[in-house]
């Protein structure tokens, strides 16, 4: 039996769409996790709130597994990645009308730098030192 998709990205489409029609502007509501990329100086207690509207975003993708874009942060232009699994509600930003989504608990690092210094290791080309105490 094949496992059934799950209908959030089919519900965050539906309320995009929507605000779109409407003349709204969609926001997404996002858990940060290790799986999302965002300007993480603009991340508040674990969660960033992004503004997904034709207005704000360039190139602009809601498949079944993320919502990427680029999108500019203080004149800086960014690629944006958010899994699905991390979105935890899509809305209007003018009538708060929308729908949430309960999203499994996660064990954040210990520093919100903790995401963006691990990315940033994982492209690194020197070579990591490792220093030993002695005695």
């Amino acid at each position: 039996m094949k496992t059934p998709l799950s209908t959030t990205p089919y519900l965050i489409r539906a309320i995009y769409d929507w605000c779109c029609d409407t003349s709204q502007t969609p926001y997404v509501s996002v858990r940060v996790s290790e799986w999302t990329t965002v300007p993480i100086e603009h991340v508040q207690a674990g969660e960033i709130v992004l503004n997904i509207g034709t207005g704000a975003t360039k190139d602009l993708r809601i498949d079944n597994e993320a919502i990427t874009f680029s999108a500019r942060f203080d004149s800086v232009s960014r690629e944006i990645h958010i899994a699905i699994s991390d979105v935890k509600g899509i809305f209007s930003r003018e009538s708060g009308q929308g729908l949430g989504f309960s999203v499994d608990e996660l064990v954040m690092p210990d520093s919100p730098n903790k995401i963006e210094k691990d990315r940033e290791d994982q492209f690194s080309n020197t070579p990591k030192q490792r220093l030993k105490i002695v005695k």
